[in-house]
């Protein structure tokens, strides 16, 4: 089973083949999925008037493990629809400071294990050749993926001409995606909860004909839907907190195989740019480990 896909749309595609009872188990998370996430394999059963054998094996019939990885995707797809006052109020697993780093930290390890797991080599590759013709480059990512938006636009403007991160400011986000064309592309940038303008923007991008790539973190995410080419990166969360680890990770992997694409245009310019940092004491020479660019 496809692991990225929305949990409600695979109880869908395969409602025709489940049985009776099962269809009465489907009918309900359909229709009551914020309750159920939070129910028993027993209390679901109970309430729906199956047995627990029949829940657990509805779960089996749609390629899960067992009950408790259907409610675990059950419980991530609320906490990407929840607001944030909602989402505090399942944070219950943070008893003290030591259980908090422990938790958040697997969490994000998670998030890059299933990242890793599941992604698309073609799209990946697809996605950097795209960029790598395009003649203009617009990264858009707004709210709290600005931060994934303005980090990607940073070593981009390194290794590409006409790279340009859309942001708020004194011109409208429509205003500066005026001018893009059918030889341009648009990477948005789009997590849970999704950027309405994002989404807009994007939309506006696919009817001026610019390629778009999307990272987000599903194929059925609302970003994924403008997309000619989707890169997956997970950001399942424990709190208001968004995770965006995984989509650092695989956002430092494209910088990284652009790079490698530009190797040789890339040298003389870094050579060029080691002088000036150095006539202007950019960074600290004191400091034998200093080979950053922050």
């Amino acid at each position: 089973m496809e692991k990225y896909a929305d949990i409600i749309k695979i109880i869908q595609n395969n409602f025709n083949t489940l049985s009776k009872g099962q269809k009465l188990i489907a009918e309900y998370i359909m229709n009551n999925y914020d309750k159920a996430a939070f129910m028993t394999a027993a209390k679901l059963g109970e309430t729906v008037g199956v047995s627990e054998s029949t829940v657990v094996r509805f779960a089996n019939t749609l390629g899960y493990d067992g009950y408790k990885e259907l409610q675990k995707e059950l419980q991530e797809l609320i906490r990407n629809k929840l607001t944030t006052v909602q989402r505090i109020s399942l944070s219950k697993d943070f008893s003290d400071y030591e259980n908090t780093i422990k938790q958040v930290i697997k969490k994000d390890i998670d998030n890059i294990e299933k990242t890793l797991k599941e992604i698309d080599y073609h799209a990946f590759k697809e996605a950097v050749e795209i960029t790598l013709e395009a003649d203009n480059i617009y990264i858009l990512g707004l709210r709290s993926s600005s931060f994934l938006a303005g980090y990607l636009g940073f070593y981009l403007n390194f290794l590409l001409d006409n790279v340009k991160v859309i942001s708020f400011g004194p011109n409208d986000i429509f205003e500066q995606l005026l001018r893009s064309t059918k030889d341009d592309v648009i990477i948005g940038i789009s997590y849970p909860r999704y950027s309405k303008r994002t989404l807009e923007a994007l939309n506006y991008g696919k009817e001026k004909g610019c390629k778009i790539i999307g990272i987000t973190d599903s194929l059925v995410s609302p970003a994924a839907q403008y997309a000619d080419v989707t890169l997956i990166a997970s950001s399942n969360m424990l709190s208001f907190v968004d995770s965006l680890v995984a989509p650092m990770s695989l956002i430092n992997a494209f910088i990284v195989a652009l790079g490698m694409e530009k190797k040789e245009d890339i040298t003389v310019y870094f050579e060029d740019l080691e002088r000036i940092w150095k006539e202007q004491s950019v960074y600290d020479t004191n400091n034998k480990n200093n080979n950053s660019k922050d």
